[in-house]
């Protein structure tokens, strides 16, 4: 990304913008936890039809 012109208010820099946590967190939300739900659907749906239990808690057991 290039970077921008440099802006200013009454002489004062304005600060780049940055990632805040709370961007992090709704990151999290909406990217992280549909993902963590769906793998852990598709994991039982396997043991389920297969008998082979295929998730972490089955590896890690």
């Amino acid at each position: 990304m290039p970077k921008s012109k440099l802006q200013t208010i009454s002489g004062e820099t304005i600060p780049e913008p940055r990632i805040t946590l709370m961007a992090v967190w709704l990151i999290f939300l909406w990217v992280g936890l549909p993902i963590l739900v769906i793998g852990g659907l598709l994991d039982l749906a396997v043991q389920l039809i297969f008998g082979v239990c295929t998730g972490l808690w089955c590896i890690a057991g």
